[in-house]
């Protein structure tokens, strides 16, 4: 093909760089992450969904983080896996978009349901009294709701900008999964506007959460260090660093592998592809054990559930 004219792409062949000896370890990894992204996800859903007890704020934030979760190594995980086996696989074009949509719009939901959860600890920590009129199930619901329609938002201009890229040589995106900014540097279209809305976007949706995590988290260790118990203050420090441990795994690398090419800094397609797939891959199977797996009342209903035996509701007047 000569020159610039366009050629007309209706499905692409997504590759990844990842070298032929490590392609048998990394697909045995993935293979084991999904097996207990899946397994753990699910049972928190299914003990979550069972038990009336957890219907209440905190367990609807970690029964819908679990959703999430789901549906982000689904959507990723197997495709990846079946790119390896078979080194190229085609996908027809609108099945990329729609792949690349939902990946952007779970991380987003997961980006500011990270942020609620922080926020509702602040709040229970910091206002106790205050904290069972401000958060109810139906306040939770209700943001959840608007965070979809928000997410949802953000999204479409990615979408948009998609269908107006053009490719010039070849129809080969070098990733594991259908992606906006591998997908604008194989296309011959150059308009800064696409990077750098996508950059605007993990700004918006990744830097300023990260940000109102961090506050939070800090205002709840200044709360503990005036509480006198030294259990008290173990378990809220261990809490702590657990989350900002999972928190750092989401956001830091899927910022930066955003962000950066947004401001002109490109990264190495190993760098960016080790990014991404640690953004989106380990906190999946991690968030079962942080969040759900420690709570005495999860791990009580997990028993009841597997031992079949039927969960009692208290009921009070």
């Amino acid at each position: 093909m000569n020159g610039n004219s366009t050629i007309h792409v209706s499905d692409f062949l997504l590759h990844c760089v990842i070298n032929t000896q490590g392609r048998s370890a990394t697909i045995c990894i993935l293979t084991a992450i999904y097996m207990l992204s899946i397994s753990g996800n699910l049972l928190v859903i299914l003990v979550i969904t069972v038990d009336r007890q957890l219907h209440t704020p905190m367990y609807i934030y970690i029964g819908t983080l679990a959703v999430i979760d789901l549906a982000n190594s689904t959507i990723i995980i197997p495709k990846m896996i079946s790119v390896l086996l078979f080194d190229f696989s085609v996908i027809p074009y609108g099945a990329c978009v729609l792949q690349m949509f939902i990946i952007y719009h779970v991380e987003e939901m997961e980006s500011l349901l990270l942020t609620l959860m922080a926020v509702d600890r602040y709040v229970a920590i910091v206002y106790p009294l205050r904290y069972p009129s401000l958060v109810t199930n139906k306040t939770v619901w209700f943001l959840l709701f608007l965070f979809n329609f928000f997410a949802l938002l953000m999204n479409s201009p990615s979408a948009l900008f998609a269908n107006e890229l053009s490719f010039c040589h070849s129809n080969v995106l070098p990733n594991c999964f259908c992606d906006f900014s591998t997908m604008v540097h194989v296309s011959c279209t150059e308009d800064p506007k696409h990077l750098q809305v996508l950059s605007a976007v993990v700004v918006t949706n990744g830097v300023l959460p990260l940000g109102l995590i961090l506050f939070s988290y800090m205002r709840i260790v200044i709360a503990a260090v005036k509480i006198s118990s030294v259990a008290g203050k173990r378990k809220i420090f261990s809490t702590c660093f657990t989350h900002l441990l999972v928190v750092g795994l989401f956001y830091i690398p899927l910022s930066l592998s955003y962000i950066l090419p947004g401001m002109g800094l490109p990264l190495s397609l190993e760098a960016y592809h080790t990014m991404v797939m640690l953004g989106n891959v380990i906190p999946p199977m991690l968030n079962p054990f942080i969040y759900s797996f420690r709570s005495n009342e999860i791990k009580l209903s997990i028993h009841k559930f597997l031992s079949g035996k039927k969960t009692t509701t208290l009921l009070t007047n």
